[in-house]
């Protein structure tokens, strides 16, 4: 009876740091899930995506490597290249997991840019069970992703609607992404080294194969330059 309201009290103490989640992954999720739809797929794609591979951004590009000839090797570097940051939030969060049990599987698979920085930051509650209260805001934002997938799914194959143009979702999610990380940080210098790289992979690879060889030289660069950009606070989180 007292482990059942610890979770009840570790879920009510989770949610209010997720609610501000739910609007924008319902907003993003319905747009991923209408996007999917609009190349050909049904709703169960966008459902299952959402629920079992749970990578944001990834999940959009993963769309288009469906439709495209079959690279696994191509696909396992752009996944690696999109998600690389979580090398370095997985690193910085094996304190945190500690002593979680088996919470910490899920925990692992769940991490997100949102989850993330909520079990970094929050005072967690006096009484509260730590593993619990991370596993909460885990599961909720998992949960906002799959539903606001499968509204845009289930949406997107019932009502016949012009599509022409909604694949620059993506395009939109990366810029305003990069806008948020630009108004955060104080330097630029980051943001300006993966810039100049892109420009540079462009110019030598061309527009079908420059992104990979572009994230590749943009993690590196990034990597052996971390600890001078982190002095000028040019690096927020990698």
């Amino acid at each position: 009876m007292q482990n059942k309201n610890q979770i009840v009290i570790a879920f009510r103490a989770a949610f209010p740091y997720t609610v501000p989640i739910l609007a924008g992954f319902l907003f993003l999720g319905i747009a991923y899930g209408i996007f999917m739809n609009s190349l050909g797929f049904n709703a169960m794609y966008p459902i299952l995506m959402s629920l079992l591979i749970f990578a944001g951004s990834m999940e959009f590009v993963a769309a288009n490597l469906l439709l495209g000839a079959f690279d696994p090797l191509n696909a396992l570097f752009l996944t690696l290249m999109v998600n690389a940051r979580h090398l370095f939030y997985g690193i910085s969060m094996l304190d945190k997991y500690k002593g979680t049990g088996k919470k910490k599987f899920y925990l692992i698979f769940g991490l997100c840019d949102e989850s993330f920085s909520i079990n970094c930051t929050a005072n967690i509650p006096e009484g509260v069970d730590k593993g619990w209260f991370m596993f909460f805001v885990t599961l909720l934002n998992h949960c906002y992703w799959v539903l606001g997938a499968t509204i845009g799914g289930v949406f997107g194959s019932l009502v016949q609607f012009n599509t022409e143009g909604l694949e620059f979702v993506m395009t939109a999610l990366f810029v305003v992404i990069f806008i948020e990380q630009w108004m955060k940080e104080k330097e630029h210098y980051s943001a300006l080294v993966g810039l100049g790289l892109s420009l540079a992979c462009l110019v030598v690879f061309s527009g079908e194969n420059f992104i990979i060889p572009a994230m590749a030289a943009i993690l590196g660069t990034l990597t052996a330059l971390r600890k001078p950009l982190e002095k000028e606070g040019a690096i927020a989180s990698l």
